[in-house]
């Protein structure tokens, strides 16, 4: 198993009897992509520590159902921007592990040539635009992305991910303003795991219920157990279904968990065991297993066969990340500008 094979958007669910069902494929698809998510993290953190892996490093541990359950919801030609926290979102959309571990390792054969590192993949092959360094600067971009998109007429979205840090940077509300004025086909996700680097919520803000801040720009807006990969999969198909019948943007508060500090140099003094462990409580990927089991979609050996490939898919990428070469000095002065041959008008 090379890469996670993303679900298709239809017939991913279904309404009967005014309840959401969704189908097998979707909830194995969900299952593997979290389960490679969370193991290709595990293992990153652990060359991080040997110092194979260098620079920053924000892993995604305990958030992996805020990717997977957009990731089923949208289509191809649908457009993905992020932080810097960025190793799930392309894994949830196929981009290839190895790819994206030779990236880490600052290798030729990484997703951006071995010169973003961590806080830098990139893959347009699966339309995912980035994850960007800079605090909140992905936030327009993201609004960016859809004006393109509204403007070649394309009938695709862009979703923009942010932390909960991001939210107090000014370009988030102009870039919700402009989204909002100009109806652009964008979902703005608010990954928030309560903490902005080391600094809690209730500590930055008198506003404690994030989506409420769509309210100064008449937004749609709800929170969500983003701990629960079936309710962002439904928030996420909702918001896209009013971006592509022009009714404009969506702020969505995904409400989540990271079990790892914000980077792999943080002590995580600012919150207490006990709070992480009562949070592994409810995690997404042991909440699809149960469900799968339940349902009876597959049997415990189905499900260990699953998890006995993604270790060796991860290993694999360990491996062709080892084996790659450095790019050469030379590569730094390639990829820099772009020949842009027509004018942008705006009608």
């Amino acid at each position: 198993m090379a890469t996670t094979t993303k679900a298709k958007s239809e017939p991913a669910a279904a309404k009967k009897g005014g309840k959401t069902e969704f189908s097998k494929e979707t909830y194995m698809y969900w299952y593997e992509s979290m389960q490679l998510m969370r193991k290709f993290e595990e293992k990153a953190g652990q060359l991080y520590g040997m110092q194979k892996i260098k620079g920053f490093c924000h892993l995604y541990i305990g958030q992996e159902a805020c990717a997977s359950g957009a990731a089923s919801a949208l289509r191809k030609g649908d457009k993905w921007i992020t932080a810097y926290r960025d190793h799930g979102h392309p894994l949830a959309l196929g981009t290839a592990p190895k790819a994206i571990m030779a990236e880490l390792y600052g290798k030729e054969t990484g997703t951006t040539k071995g010169k973003g590192g961590s806080m830098h993949i990139f893959d347009k092959s699966v339309g995912f635009i980035g994850g960007h360094g800079i605090v909140g600067a992905q936030v327009p971009m993201g609004a960016g992305i859809a004006f393109a998109e509204k403007y070649n007429k394309t009938g695709n979205l862009c979703i923009t991910y942010m932390g909960d840090g991001a939210v107090r940077q000014g370009a988030f509300h102009e870039a919700l303003n402009l989204a909002m004025l100009w109806k652009l086909p964008v979902i703005f996700c608010i990954e928030n795991n309560g903490y902005a680097m080391g600094t809690s919520v209730e500590r930055t803000s008198n506003v404690h219920e994030l989506y409420t801040l769509a309210e100064a720009y008449d937004m749609p807006a709800e929170p969500v157990n983003a701990m629960d990969v079936e309710a962002v999969h439904i928030a996420v198909a909702n918001a896209a279904e009013r971006a592509r019948a022009g009714e404009g943007p969506t702020l969505l508060e995904l409400r989540t968990y990271r079990y790892k500090g914000h980077s792999m140099s943080d002590p995580q003094k600012y919150r207490s065991k006990e709070e992480v462990e009562q949070y592994k409580q409810r995690d997404p990927v042991e909440a699809v297993r149960k469900t799968i089991l339940e349902k009876k979609l597959a049997t415990e050996k189905e499900l260990e066969d699953i998890d006995n490939k993604i270790v060796q898919t991860v290993e694999e990428s360990v491996k062709f990340a080892e084996e790659s070469n450095f790019p050469d000095p030379s590569e730094a002065l390639t990829d820099v500008y772009v020949q842009q041959d027509y004018p942008f008008v705006m009608d």
